[in-house]
């Protein structure tokens, strides 16, 4: 413990954010820089508790409570503090292929379960992991590292998302040949398209890439398997295959009028708006809000980088429905430290609409009912009623509308970001895998062996759809089964 008053006598801070209304006339990553000797004042705040829960890894209440990759932070926060970065560095790459993308765009339930937070802010933990990773790549630290020896053994990773880039991480440092298959144009998945620009900018993620690259990890874009190439061609090809695919199937919204134009997948509007930041400018598939009455029903990540992403387009209004109740602005009774704290919460989406239209964009406790369209059978109009939230017949929370709380909302784009509904089934029909009662692919968490003999599975297509963070965890663990499979005994963490 480097000093074990700092988390006495130290506030917590953080850098300064840019200012809203600067950052929506760009694409860039709007999170500012701490100078080093802020940063080891941050890290003297970490107490390095005889139980440090921030590293726990643990469900509780379902949720998230502590690092789900057993990040060892006490460790990294005290040798910020005494400015042995490298060290730093190095504890923090035992646990964490992706430091860079997980302190950007994690939620970080390790600050959640702070021994500091159950009385003051909590330790800085996820701006510190960006900086000490950040620091390593400006110093050099960061270098491919190619295994020694070859095992003779090949591995197909389907799907270049947080897992299948973990997975195939950790099993050519085992020293097996990975080859990393990839359905879109470029390679990483949910961390290229699902998450925009200004949360992780994609030369952040191909810089990680060109080091897997050296490291002699092999990607093969615009490949679907289960269309473009028969995944039992890679069955017979390969000693394994890993199946990180993801839950990409997208909740619908059950209501008349949701086939007029204007209605889309929160994540085809997110995809094709990077794809052409990336092309250089628009193009012909962008699904623009430019001059829109802007509608997104759903209230979680994927809902906010609409929002985000609609504001920089320059929507004309912007409205974000959510059916559950608002949050409290305190942790309740019921939700007790280190579970997570079901509290309302300002994510820089909202923020950046308050500062636009001068308000936050949030509606709770509404409901959508109806689209209409006009003349073109294009949407022009969003129709909600507010709901309240009481026990069903078995017991249960259900919403019932209020009467009289009918209302109308002018809308010429409408985005669903309702959430994911499991894995799609090319990959899993062909092969005959067995499913869970959510459709995901059955593979016992730990174990990550599917239904079908030298086929595994990890991340969201196994546990559902779930944070970056777990899917590193899945990818990690997942890996050491198959080098356990391939080679009877396994040295992988």
């Amino acid at each position: 413990m480097g000093k074990p008053t700092g988390f006495m006598e130290y506030q917590r801070e953080l850098p300064a954010d840019r200012p809203p209304l600067d950052r929506l006339r760009d694409w860039n990553e709007f999170h500012g820089a701490m100078p080093e000797d802020g940063l080891r004042t941050q890290g003297a705040r970490c107490m390095d508790c005889g139980t440090p829960f921030c590293h726990a890894g643990i469900l509780l209440e379902g949720m998230a409570s502590g690092c789900p990759i057993n990040n060892l932070i006490p460790e990294w926060n005290e040798l910020v503090y005494l400015g042995l970065w490298e060290m730093a560095l190095e504890r923090l790459h035992k646990t964490n292929n992706f430091p860079e993308f997980t302190g950007r765009v994690c939620p970080a339930p390790c600050e959640e379960a702070c021994v500091v937070a159950i009385h003051s802010p909590a330790v800085a933990i996820k701006n510190i992991e960006c900086h000490v990773i950040e620091r390593g790549f400006a110093e050099g630290w960061v270098r491919p590292r190619p295994p020694a020896v070859r095992t003779g053994k090949r591995v197909a990773v389907v799907g270049s998302g947080p897992s299948g880039l973990a997975c195939a991480a950790q099993l050519n440092s085992a020293g097996h040949s990975v080859t990393v298959y990839e359905r879109n144009d470029r390679i990483g998945g949910l961390l290229v398209y699902g998450i925009p620009q200004m949360k992780l900018e994609k030369r952040i993620v191909e810089r990680r890439l060109d080091l897997m690259r050296a490291e002699g990890i092999e990607f093969i874009p615009n490949t679907w398997v289960g269309r473009d190439l028969p995944a039992s061609h890679l069955v017979e090809h390969n000693d394994a295959v890993v199946l990180c695919i993801g839950a990409t199937r997208p909740r619908d919204l059950a209501v008349p009028g949701r086939e007029l134009a204007g209605v889309h997948f929160a994540m085809d509007f997110l995809t094709r708006n990077t794809r052409a930041l990336l092309s250089g400018g628009t193009n012909g598939s962008l699904i623009s809000a430019a001059g829109k009455d802007t509608i997104v029903i759903g209230g979680g990540d994927t809902g906010t980088d609409c929002v985000g992403t609609a504001l920089r387009h320059g929507c004309r209004s912007l409205a974000q429905f959510e059916i559950l109740p608002e949050p409290p602005t305190e942790r309740g009774p019921g939700n007790p430290w280190p579970q997570w704290r079901k509290i309302l919460r300002r994510d820089y989406g909202q923020e950046e609409a308050q500062a636009r239209f001068g308000r936050d964009p949030r509606e709770y406790s509404i409901m959508t009912k109806l689209l209409v369209g006009d003349a073109k059978r294009h949407v022009k109009e969003v129709h909600t009623v507010r709901v309240q939230w009481v026990p069903g017949a078995d017991g249960r929370l259900e919403p019932r509308e209020v009467p009289g709380s009918e209302q109308i909302w002018p809308a010429q784009l409408v985005l669903l970001a309702m959430g994911f509904v499991g894995p799609e089934d090319d990959v899993i029909e062909q092969l005959g895998l067995e499913r869970d009662a959510r459709t995901n692919i059955r593979a016992e968490y730990g174990q990550y062996a599917t239904s079908v003999p030298g086929v595994f599975a990890a991340g969201d297509a196994r546990r559902g759809q779930s944070l970056v963070v777990w899917a590193i965890n899945e990818g990690r663990q997942a890996a050491r089964e198959v080098d356990r499979y391939l080679m009877g005994s396994t040295q992988l963490p």
